[in-house]
């Protein structure tokens, strides 16, 4: 009898304290402003998209994680700082310039670096990225110094009102500018010859190469265009935070947190992964911003540890 006391006391002590803690979460995000915090999310959560997005499809198209993807953004970002600021160029001309040194960037490094390391049996493809990292972060400092510079807006005004919520005319823009490019790479892919030939190459890279298509080529192109979406990362975060070599560390993160949330083998993953991070991201940022980064790397664990091919993705079995 004094046995089923204690169990019953400890059941209601242990049921007490769990609904308190129930209501205190209920509590604290009733007292959150969470209309606010989740439009705030999903304008940051589009640039971890856009990265992730970059990241996914450089390895679908060339089967190589690439760990270069926050340091080709920043390294373009750069380009266009000096575009604009020491040639004195709208910005229009020198965001569309530097998507075409961002591509020309991706396509040079399958061609001179990767595809010679392709090659070799030595150097790891994976490896080679992460030493190019660190080269871009090094070239760039050498170039234009480590000092924090300011980045030059490509809008301004008064904040937009609706709703009772107000978002910026810079992150009104990034999402602008995010939608159109998600909707044209999404058709490129859907309608386009080329963008067939990449999801061919994307899905079956042998029975591509037998089918006629050069693989090479949609390798550099891959490239092209997974460092031209850093770029426009790197373009329109700028303007937010700061510019100098060590500005896309925490972006790049989790951009590669949301591609795995995704699934690193799904586009549309890596869309989903960036707009939920970004939302997680501004929530905990506002209760707690000492765990702004930790947070990604603790949905990345319970992923890979509860679903590893990720939300969309599949995990790839191979036969021995």
């Amino acid at each position: 009898m004094p046995t089923m006391l204690f169990v019953s006391v400890g059941f209601i002590a242990a049921n007490t304290a769990a609904l308190r803690s129930a209501v205190a979460l209920i509590t604290l995000l009733t007292d959150l402003p969470l209309g606010q915090l989740i439009l705030n999310g999903l304008a940051l959560g589009s640039l971890y998209a856009l990265t992730a997005f970059g990241i996914v499809l450089i390895y679908k198209t060339t089967d190589i994680l690439t760990f270069a993807q926050g340091e080709t953004a920043m390294f373009s970002t750069f380009v266009a700082f000096t575009l604009l600021t020491i040639l004195q160029l709208p910005f229009a001309l020198a965001f569309f310039l530097t998507l075409v040194f961002a591509v020309l960037l991706g396509i040079a490094i399958d061609r001179f670096v990767l595809r010679y390391v392709d090659q070799t049996t030595i150097l790891n493809p994976v490896i080679v990225t992460v030493g190019l990292n660190l080269v871009l972060y090094g070239l760039a400092g050498w170039i234009w110094g480590y000092e924090t510079r300011t980045f030059p807006a490509p809008i301004s005004g008064p904040p937009l009102q609706f709703a009772g919520l107000t978002l910026s005319r810079i992150n009104a823009l990034v999402l602008v500018v995010v939608l159109v490019l998600m909707v044209g790479i999404f058709a490129f892919f859907r309608y386009s010859l080329t963008g067939v030939a990449m999801r061919a190459v994307a899905q079956n890279r042998l029975a591509a190469r037998l089918m006629g298509i050069r693989v090479g080529g949609i390798n550099a192109l891959g490239w092209g265009l997974g460092t031209m979406l850093g770029a426009v990362t790197g373009m329109l975060i700028a303007p937010l935070n700061y510019l100098d070599p060590a500005m896309m560390g925490d972006v790049a993160i989790k951009a590669f947190a949301a591609a795995v949330v995704g699934g690193i083998t799904s586009l549309p993953g890596a869309v989903v992964g960036g707009l939920l991070l970004g939302v997680i991201d501004s929530i905990v940022g506002f209760t707690a911003p000492e765990l702004r980064t930790s947070i990604a790397f603790a949905l990345l664990l319970l992923m890979l540890v509860i679903r590893p091919g990720g939300l969309f993705g599949q995990r790839a079995v191979k036969k021995v």
